[in-house]
This record gives C-alpha cells, sequence and structure tokens, in this order.
C-alpha cells in the first residue's frame, strides 16, 4: 500500500500562485510515477500532470502547459505541483495519485493509489 496526503490548497485570486505538495508512504518502491488529477463540481475527475520518479520526465494537460509545473524530491518521496497564473476556471479538488507501471498517464484509472483532495478555489 501507498497512502497519499495533499496539503497547500487554499484561496487565491486570479493570477496568483499556489504549490500543492502530495507526501508519499508506505511501499513507495512499488510507484512509477505520480500525477495530479481535479475535479470540479459536476464534472468529470480530468488529468492535470504527471512525474516519472526515475527520471523527472513529465506530462501536462494542454490547459494548464506553461502555467503548472510538477516537480519530485525522491528524498522526500515528495511530489509538487506549482500552479501560477490561476484562472477561476482552476476551482476543483486537487488529488494526488500514484501508478506502479507505465502506460498512459492521462487516465485516472490506472492509477492505483489516492490521497483525499485538497480544494484550491481562484476568485474572479
Amino acid at each position: 500500500q501507498v497512502q497519499l496526503v495533499e496539503s497547500g490548497g487554499g484561496l487565491v485570486q486570479a493570477g496568483g500562485s499556489l504549490r500543492l505538495s502530495c507526501a508519499a508512504s508506505g511501499r513507495t518502491f512499488s510507484s512509477y510515477a505520480m500525477g495530479w488529477f481535479r475535479q470540479a463540481p459536476g464534472k468529470e475527475r480530468e488529468f492535470v500532470a504527471a512525474i516519472r520518479w526515475s527520471d523527472g520526465n513529465t506530462y501536462y494537460a494542454d490547459s494548464v502547459k506553461g502555467r503548472f509545473r510538477i516537480s519530485r524530491d525522491n528524498a522526500k518521496n515528495t511530489v509538487y505541483l506549482q500552479m501560477n497564473s490561476l484562472k477561476p476556471e482552476d476551482t476543483a479538488v486537487y488529488y494526488c495519485a500514484a501508478r506502479t507501471y507505465s502506460g498512459s498517464y492521462y487516465r485516472h484509472f490506472e492509477y492505483s493509489y489516492w490521497g483525499q483532495g485538497t480544494q484550491v478555489t481562484v476568485s474572479s
């Protein structure tokens, strides 16, 4: 089992920044990559970004490219999501997830472990 705990959400004005953190514990050696997803009320969960533990390769949704940056600290088993130039449409609950194999990083059902989520609200 891998346990994931997110932190760093909150309320921010449009154009502002937030940094989310996701700390992993447990059988972290089984984790191949980490992802961030978000879900707004009444909408499906959508992919935001992903990063591979081994080489740091990153993947982004088109809607966040150039504004968000995912990074990892292998020593701390922690993944970060730096969010800049936030927009009201970024408002959602953000979830951290871990996957144990490659495949498509964009598919939420390929992730085995999930955090509890952290609320991000961007006011206009």
